[in-house]
């Protein structure tokens, strides 16, 4: 994964001035905390709306691998489209998409719960409408990491994408927090609200994010060193998918099972779930936000650096998850967890980032960002399957999956030292540029 050298300080960031790329940064940043709340308030309540319309544990996580499924294909597509269109356009799309597809999806829900459809038709359009909701709203990460790459340098591509994780890490505080109050009124006004959020985002974004000019790519859009269109399989980026990945369909697989685990252990209502669950998802959150404040911000470690750090967090949490069976507990295993991928989650981002040229930071955006759908396609389908079978299975599957992982990240030091110096050098070169 080498730091590509032509990847430097004479990218998109010289574009703007410093008071430019501080007013674009807060802009983008505030827009991701509505992003994050839109994309998270769904989790508080999916698991317990599920059961209210009748439909068992793997039919509600296959809704969420469905659309993943599209997300995952969707994505390294918005991602150069990114790179042609520009990324203020592709976001906006992306928002517009989101609030008319969660407003569908909502709607069927409302339409199931009150039994104007019959539970299997529900289910069935629940998945179309989803699919259809995920094949636009997953315009937004890609174009939206992309503008951070473009307005950031190599020495502040780490902190910078630490900025954007941390953006949608206070928005996934708010997610399932409010949507767990918000659950009180019915269980289906967080969805409406979101929609609504997400609409006032893509004005937001219209009037007040600024315009960055295009790259002009070298060697025709989004080329790897072959010349070919980058791909999964580009000898720069490999690791970082292997490791992203694996990461986020243990991840997936966890977080698409938790609400079931707080409500079969704690005997909740569903209600009681959504507000119980949401707020420890807020609880993670918080802890993915702290993480990224008060470390990523902080130290300067390469990205593979804060994945030995991560996973091993991580690894720790999902053994404690399996074994909790008090609400202290699975809240503690949860901020443990958040912790954890609020470290892993940016530097795998970043990693992906400094690895490609400027003009292929739309199409790595997209790739790298498709991971996390990829998990989350295959990983509540397993969640779903193992805690049918038992319910603190899917935390040891997981548990078992991120020690091969955290082997493979440590086995990565070949080059390192290598490619360190590089990006000092780099780092030195653009000691004058704005810090992210």
């Amino acid at each position: 994964m080498p730091e590509n050298p032509k990847n430097s300080s004479a990218n998109q960031a010289a574009v703007l001035s410093p008071v430019e790329f501080r007013y674009a940064r807060i802009i983008l940043l505030i827009a991701l905390v509505s992003v994050g709340f839109g994309f998270t308030v769904l989790f508080a309540i999916l698991g317990p709306l599920g059961r209210e319309v009748g439909m068992s544990e793997l039919q509600i996580s296959s809704i969420i691998a469905a659309s993943s499924l599209v997300v995952f294909l969707a994505s390294p597509r918005w991602g150069r489209l990114s790179d042609r269109w520009g990324r203020k356009r592709v976001m906006v799309t992306g928002l517009f998409g989101y609030a008319c597809g969660n407003f569908l999806f909502a709607s069927v829900f409302h339409l199931t719960l009150v039994g104007a459809l019959i539970p299997i038709t529900g289910y069935l359009l629940l998945m179309l409408t989803r699919v259809m909701h995920a094949s636009v709203m997953s315009a937004i990460m890609p174009a939206s990491s992309a503008y951070m790459a473009d307005i950031t340098t190599v020495a502040t591509r780490t902190k910078g994408m630490g900025a954007v994780g941390a953006a949608n890490n206070f928005g996934s505080i708010l997610g399932p927090a409010l949507g767990g109050l918000l659950a009180g009124i019915t269980l289906l006004t967080p969805l409406w609200v979101a929609s609504a959020v997400a609409i006032t985002t893509a004005l937001f974004v219209i009037f007040l994010l600024p315009d960055i000019p295009k790259v002009a790519p070298s060697g025709g859009p989004s080329r790897g060193p072959s010349g070919n269109k980058l791909s999964y399989f580009d000898p720069r980026i490999l690791p970082y998918i292997i490791v992203g990945a694996l990461m986020f369909m243990g991840m997936a697989l966890v977080q698409q099972t938790l609400a079931f685990r707080f409500q079969d252990i704690l005997g909740l209502s569903a209600v009681e779930t959504a507000q119980t669950f949401g707020l420890a998802m807020g609880c993670s959150a918080a802890a993915s936000l702290m993480s990224q404040i008060g470390l990523m911000q902080r130290i300067n470690l390469t990205p593979f650096q804060w994945l030995r750090v991560a996973l091993p967090i991580l690894a720790v949490a999902f053994a404690c998850l399996a074994l909790a069976d008090t609400k202290a507990l699975m809240i503690t295993a949860m901020v443990l967890q958040g912790a954890g991928m609020g470290l892993a989650g940016p530097a795998f981002m970043a990693g992906a980032s400094l690895a490609v040229e400027p003009h292929e930071q739309g199409a790595v955006a997209g790739i790298a960002g498709s991971c996390g759908p990829l998990g989350f396609t295959l990983g509540p389908l397993l969640g779903g399957f193992f805690y049918q079978l038992s319910p603190d299975l899917p935390y040891w599957f997981t548990f078992a999956i991120y020690l091969p992982l955290l082997a493979f990240v440590m086995s990565q030091r070949r080059g390192e030292k290598r490619r360190d110096q590089g990006a000092a050098a780099q780092q030195r070169s653009s000691a004058n540029e704005p810090e992210a």
